[in-house]
């Protein structure tokens, strides 16, 4: 898994599980949470593969990542999580790589979706936590689309470079999935190739000495 994408910096573990307190907070730096909201963002993370989190939940982590002194600045956790939905976007857009699946294509557009929309759960604006939910969202679905994205920066990388060795604009050349597939069994084959000749010699096997008794 490529560096940028690994889980360094987690959210909040109260999202991270179903809750089973009594439920009481419903406002984040002072902004309500509607009730309808709330159900309308349970029902995507159901449709992506997560568990639905009730407003006493999203209120504390809200809480929990306001850092006093840093009024501007989204934590850590949320900036790494909006360069995972930068990557998504980047996939979902390029035509040239085409899903792995349906499966991947649906989440993939629900992520972006979400993260373009206007009407979300908490306003952008918010200092610091104002992308909270577009987090939550890409870390709910990030199971099913890690690999994919992981593959997708690799095609990019072979494309790039496909391009130089030809003397080719980037941006003019038509570079697919299948390309890259094509390319990557390649290596793999010659890998193999050069793993089986540094496990083995040219040379003949060495002819027993002849001796006299």
């Amino acid at each position: 898994m490529n560096a940028l994408f690994s889980t360094v910096n987690p959210l909040p573990a109260i999202l991270l599980k179903p809750f089973d307190g009594p439920s009481r907070r419903r406002c984040i730096n002072g902004f309500q949470l509607s009730a309808g909201d709330v159900d309308r963002f349970n029902r995507l993370l159901a449709r992506i593969g997560g568990h639905a989190l009730e407003t006493d939940q999203l209120a504390s982590a809200g809480r929990e990542l306001s850092r006093p002194g840093h009024p501007g600045s989204a934590p850590p956790c949320i900036r790494q999580r909006l360069r995972w939905i930068a990557a998504v976007e980047q996939l979902r857009d390029d035509r040239h790589f085409e899903p792995a699946n349906d499966a991947v294509a649906a989440t993939a557009a629900a992520i972006v979706d979400y993260a373009r929309s206007r009407d979300d759960l908490i306003p952008d604006w918010m200092p610091q936590v104002g992308r909270l939910d577009d987090a939550i969202v890409v870390e709910t679905a990030w199971p099913r689309l890690a690999a994919e994205v992981d593959d997708y920066l690799d095609f990019c990388r072979v494309r790039s470079e496909e391009a130089r060795q030809r003397g080719r604009n980037l941006a003019g050349f038509v570079f697919t999935r299948g390309d890259w597939e094509q390319v990557r069994y390649e290596q793999a084959v010659l890998d193999q190739y050069e793993r089986q000749i540094r496990e083995s010699s040219f040379l003949p096997a060495s002819t027993p000495m002849f001796r006299v008794h």
